[in-house]
Formats: structure tokens, sequence, C-alpha cells
């Protein structure tokens, strides 16, 4: 069971690794966002859409991290149980 929870542990440690990296050259635009851009460019010659662009992957990984955490946590709380119920039925 260890075994399973550390190949678990650094399946996920890897996927939060790439998904920092990958990201950084994607062009994560939304149909209303890259609109926004396109009429926005026209009265600025020099708009800089990285931070727009940061933005929106950001707000793409939050659900993510969140749902992590919530089944981090869930796990952990079972794995607790499991032992506090081994441990009185040893008893």
């Amino acid at each position: 069971m260890k075994k399973f929870a550390v190949t678990g542990l650094l399946a996920l440690l890897v996927t939060l690794l790439l998904s920092v990296l990958v990201p950084a050259p994607a062009q994560a635009q939304c149909t209303l966002c890259k609109t926004q851009l396109v009429s926005g460019g026209k009265d600025k010659d020099s708009y800089d859409t990285t931070g727009l662009n940061k933005g929106i992957v950001y707000l793409m990984a939050i659900p993510y991290l969140l749902i992590g955490s919530v089944g981090f946590f869930w796990y952990r709380h079972t794995v607790q149980q499991k032992k506090k119920k081994a441990a009185q039925d040893g008893l």
C-alpha cells in the first residue's frame, strides 16, 4: 500500500511540475478574451498579451489545485480512520 501511495505521489509531483513548465509558451485564450485583444489591438499597436495569457492559465489551474487538495485530505482522513479501526479491532 505504501508503494502505491509513493508512486501516486510521485506521479502527482511530476504532473504538477510538467503543468508548471508546459503552459508558459501556450496561448490559452478563450474566444471572448481573444476578441477583446483584437479589438483593443487596433487602438494600441504594442499591446502585451503575456499577462492575459498567464492570468487565464492561473484561473485554469485553481480548480485542479482545489480538487486535488480536497482529494488529498479525504484520502488522509480515510487512512487515519482505517488505522483507528485496525487498532480498535486489535485490542
